[in-house]
């Protein structure tokens, strides 16, 4: 039976109860889980191991790679220079990346960038992995990118090019690279514990991931066998040439070591950053309310921020999916606590968000990957949340 360690505030137990179970019944090896609420800890818990090989411990220090969590640290870099005046979100990237304005994207705004609309999903030609942890070969290579559909007529999750393109916007007007702007403008003001961009020295403090397969792997059986609901989506799966594919193959080779020293030291705004359930829920707490004398958008800026401008069928997830200016919004899918919930989740469970109506702000890392739906951790935690709301 795994310890669990770390506070629970009165009323909040049942979260506490959900996080045992996840590790007794749902697999979790190593994890933690954080929720504020208006401006406080409520929940701080953390368990398990963070490396099954060595049988390392999860302590309250333990870092973890949330992978698309990563997404709301950056949007909330990017809404910070929209509120100081230096970034206007309507305005086309070119006007901020001239570059950016070839092949018919001269006039793409951000705003599209950010809710996964721009259509510049994937690359005709995948840049090598070393290039594109360079940086620039990326961002040169987006630059020059034809989009896959008309621009605002459709959307589509940019799993991986989502980082480099606001990314490469946050760089251009600020003057700091992303991973520095969110470690100066975000972390160091609040006091997180979250990198994007990992210190050599934090290496150490990282924990290794495992990868569970789902139980059954539809695209190895008979194509009528497939649920008629999810046909769809495999078929996605089974052509390299579908946006499903393409959009998570824009380096060469397409498969990323996320444990690896160099992916983890690089910066990669969509999907790579590293840091505790705690830091994820204290900047979400920070963007709805004031957190120790720290808030880090006006109310008026986040209400612009999370309303809703891309919804219905993505071209690259096939499912319904829900996006602001950056970050997710809560659909039947996205375990969040309401309708005004925004956040990020992450492959295989990691999840960030904040509920305005209700005050709270949810982070929950793990190690243990799981891909596939019967995945109900985080979903787990948060109907927990939600009843201790109640």
């Amino acid at each position: 039976m795994t310890t669990i360690h770390g506070e629970v505030a009165a009323g909040f137990e049942p979260v506490s109860d959900a996080f045992a179970e996840n590790f007794s019944q749902h697999r979790d090896i190593g994890a933690a889980v954080c929720v504020y609420h208006h401006g406080r800890p409520v929940v701080d818990l953390w368990g398990g191991v963070a490396d099954a090989e060595t049988g390392r411990p999860w302590t309250r220090d333990t870092l973890q790679l949330v992978y698309s969590a990563t997404k709301g640290a950056t949007a909330t870099a990017a809404h910070m220079l929209a509120e100081r005046g230096v970034l206007d979100l309507d305005a086309p990237v070119a006007t901020y990346w001239p570059e950016f304005a070839a092949n018919g994207k001269a006039d793409i705004p951000v705003r599209w960038l950010l809710s996964h609309v721009a259509g510049v999903i994937a690359l005709d030609q995948p840049v090598p992995l070393d290039e594109a942890l360079a940086w620039h070969p990326m961002t040169a290579a987006l630059a020059a990118q034809r989009p896959l559909w008309t621009p605002g007529t459709a959307h589509g999750y940019h799993g991986r090019t989502w980082g480099w393109l606001v990314g490469e916007v946050i760089r251009r007007v600020s003057g700091r690279t992303p991973g520095r702007f969110f470690a100066e403008e975000i972390a160091a003001p609040l006091g997180l514990d979250f990198f994007i961009g990992l210190p050599v020295a934090e290496r150490g403090r990282v924990s290794r991931m495992s990868y569970q397969r789902p139980a059954v792997d539809l695209t190895t059986i008979p194509a009528e066998s497939v649920p008629e609901e999810l046909r769809d989506v495999v078929a996605a799966w089974r052509d390299p040439n579908s946006f499903s594919n393409r959009a998570f193959a824009v380096t060469d080779p397409a498969e990323i070591d996320f444990d690896s020293p160099e992916v983890q030291a690089a910066e990669l705004p969509s999907s790579n950053g590293i840091g505790t359930a705690h830091a994820l829920a204290r900047m979400y707490a920070a963007l709805i309310g004031e957190v120790d004398g720290v808030r880090l958008l006006a109310p008026e800026t986040l209400k612009a921020a999370t309303k809703e401008q891309a919804a219905g069928k993505d071209q690259v997830m096939l499912i319904p999916s829900r996006f602001s200016s950056g970050y997710m919004l809560s659909t039947e899918s996205t375990p969040m606590t309401g309708p005004t919930s925004f956040g990020h989740t992450g492959r295989g469970g990691s999840l960030g968000f904040a509920d305005q109506e209700h005050g709270v702000a949810f982070g929950y890392a793990m190690n243990n990957i799981i891909s596939g739906s019967d995945d109900v951790r985080a979903a787990s935690l948060v109907e927990a949340l939600r009843k201790s709301l109640e």
